[in-house]
């Protein structure tokens, strides 16, 4: 069967697969990533990996921290936190990365650890990034990430795919983050929720790998659990470039065991002439969920919000509008490297940021601020006015110097702008490009660097009939039921987050019961829930199940209610996870979901239909009064983990056979 180039990769690095299998979207498969990142949140990995009873790391090789998240922050409290990480990483011989070297996704990427068409994870959602050099980036929880480091697996199910073509070339002073903003508003409605996207195109080849980084890191916010674009010459170069680079620099700050070679362990000619004698490729036939086309030349300037980040305007329009701006910070993730530090020189130079403004800007990395440096870019900023903070993410996640205050408006290059997230909640904050928000910086209002002739945006979407697939039935573990049912109790909402769940209030109560849990489950939703509900019941709910935060307990509590499993329109990735880490079984089943929608209305916020529901994993259906409805099939790594109570059980059990 033809692949796609996410179901490939995901082929070389799944686990324990049949004989003859060829994986699909929908398959859940047991994986052994190339490499997997952890940050700040290590803090909170360590505890989850001895609680399992690891002692060491299974391949001290595949695992890289970076600490990145609240590097500003020099309390005692926060440098006995980074010194108790470094001493665990050093310990155990893993790649560790000080705070100041830069944001972990860029060491990733500038160290050689994403490469393109391997499979690396991160305990973080912008993991995405990494697609920009055609390397299967994705995010984990910390569970995951703790599971990895005492055994080198975990599970992940294969998302659909979009195929996104981009077409033409973008003009002279638009950026890849405009493209990314004029996607997500321009296709807003959760066109590419939960799925991994594909770009092809023509249009590809204009644009530079640093801006397919930008493009990638966004798909996150797009709603894309992955965003990955093609290897070509351009990838090509840039890693010939990067190799250039290293052996320019030397060994000095490589975080890995060089073997005594004396080149460096990612970076050099003989992976590069791998790498160009099998090019990751999709199949010419594969098939895709959905297909998007997308022209590049009618992209302009773009600005998103306030406080949203599919709210997206021209930013000619919002600057006839003179919105006052008392803060622009020009950092993260998405837009802090180079060419995004020389955009916004090019705007400021020889112009000064207007009185009452901050101006904030934060590189990549040391190695991108360096080089920012030695072009003059970086005095440049300076002689501006901009304010300079340490490599990291800093404002971005709330942290340290220069956040937004009350009712103060920013305009940020990062990646999110919910609201409260960089700073007070009553505070309003737009998303842009680093040339718009340096131009805004100088105006004190925002502003854009250039005002192109309007064009109007084309773009289509395109669900291609599904291609014939023979049915293979599952096979099920002994121990794992083949069929399970019970009766339907409904509850119809759309976009349920974890709130409505499991109530904030109870998140960090540590010695809160299951019992307790299962009391207070879904009181934030519907208070008749818990008189309705019964022990064996099948929970049918709405579109993007669990959404919102990721607290685990929002599984927990239906589990310990007696749930005996959820059954949604679409599930919120995050939420799964943390449902099948802790044991619980979750699945998708959209066209059931729509008839129980048309049968029993959205009045009633919780329904016992009277309706049995029999759920064959076998041949992954659901039957419901005579109709049969479809599920992916619930493969041999999501029973095991079932079959132990949990991902932690599970590690448990296979160090304990190792």
């Amino acid at each position: 069967m033809a692949q796609n180039l996410i179901e490939k990769i995901a082929q070389k690095y799944a686990s324990g697969l049949p004989d003859g299998h060829v994986v699909r979207s929908g398959d859940y498969i047991l994986i052994r990533p190339a490499y997997v990142l952890t940050h700040d949140n290590t803090g909170a990995v360590i505890p989850k990996f001895r609680d399992i009873g690891a002692e060491v790391i299974a391949n001290p090789r595949q695992v890289v921290t970076a600490l990145d998240h609240d590097v500003q922050n020099t309390t005692d409290k926060n440098l006995r936190k980074y010194e108790a990480i470094e001493s665990f990483a050093r310990a155990m011989g893993v790649d560790f990365y000080p705070a100041g070297r830069g944001i972990g996704h860029q060491i990733m990427c500038e160290e050689g650890y994403a490469w393109p068409g391997t499979m690396v994870v991160a305990s973080d959602s912008h993991a995405n990034m990494y697609g920009g050099l055609g390397c299967l980036g994705t995010p984990i929880v910390r569970t995951d990430a703790a599971s990895i480091w005492a055994t080198g697996y975990t599970w992940w199910q294969v998302p659909p795919v979009v195929r996104v073509e981009l077409r033409g070339s973008l003009r002279k002073g638009v950026s890849g983050k405009d493209v990314i903003l004029a996607l997500i508003g321009y296709f807003h409605s959760d066109e590419v929720l939960n799925h991994a996207v594909e770009f092809s195109g023509d249009g590809i080849a204009s644009l530079s790998i640093e801006q397919r980084f930008t493009i990638a890191n966004m798909t996150t916010e797009w709603g894309a659990l992955a965003g990955l674009f093609p290897v070509d010459e351009t990838t090509m170069t840039w890693l010939r470039e990067r190799v250039v680079a290293v052996e320019r620099r030397g060994l000095e700050g490589v975080a890995s065991d060089v073997d005594g070679k004396g080149v460096h362990p990612r970076l050099n000619a003989e992976r590069l002439e791998a790498l160009e004698a099998e090019m990751p490729r999709p199949d010419a036939d594969a098939s895709y969920a959905k297909e998007i086309v997308f022209e590049l030349d009618g992209v302009e300037p773009l600005v998103a919000g306030p406080n949203a980040v599919k709210t997206v305007t021209p930013a000619r329009v919002l600057r006839e509008k003179r919105i006052a701006i008392q803060k622009a910070y020009l950092l993260s993730c998405v837009n802090s490297r180079l060419e995004d530090l020389m955009a916004a020189e090019k705007v400021v130079r020889g112009k000064h940021v207007a009185p009452g403004v901050e101006f904030y800007i934060a590189a990549a990395s040391r190695e991108v601020q360096e080089e920012a440096e030695r072009r003059g870019a970086w005095q440049a900023l300076l002689d501006a006015g901009a304010i300079p903070l340490p490599p990291g993410c800093g404002p971005c996640i709330g942290l340290g110097k220069g956040l937004l205050g009350e009712n103060e408006t920013g305009i940020s290059a990062t990646n999110r702008n919910f609201k409260g997230r960089m700073g007070a909640a009553s505070a309003i904050a737009y998303l842009a490009s680093p040339a718009v928000v340096a131009a805004s910086a100088i105006a004190g209002f925002i502003d854009t660097h250039i005002v192109l002739e309007e064009r109007s945006t084309q773009g289509n979407v395109r669900t291609p009939e599904p291609k014939s697939v023979e049915a293979v039935e599952t096979v099920i573990l002994e121990g794992f039921p083949e069929k399970v049912e019970g009766e339907i109790l409904f509850c119809h909402q759309d976009n349920l987050n974890t709130d409505g769940i499991y109530p904030g209030k109870y998140t960090y109560i540590d010695d809160f019961t299951p019992e307790q849990q299962a009391h207070v489950a879904m009181e934030n939703y519907d208070p008749e829930f818990q008189t309705l509900a019964r022990e064996g019941d099948i929970l049918a709910g709405g579109f993007a199940f669990g959404s919102g935060s990721s607290r685990e307990q929002a599984a927990t509590a239906l589990k310990y209610r007696g749930i005996r499993l959820v059954v949604a329109g679409s599930l919120n990735e995050t939420y799964k996870r943390n449902a099948i880490n802790n044991g619980f079984l979750v699945v998708e089943s959209p066209s059931l979901i729509r008839d129980l929608k048309q049968r029993f209305g959205t009045k009633a916020l919780t329904v016992r239909t009277g309706l049995t529901a029999h759920v064959d994993f076998r041949r992954s259906r659901i039957l419901v009064d005579g109709a049969e409805y479809p599920i992916d099939p619930v493969g041999p790594p999501a029973q095991q983990i079932i079959l132990c109570g949990g991902l932690e059980e599970w590690v448990r059990r296979r160090i304990a056979s190792a």
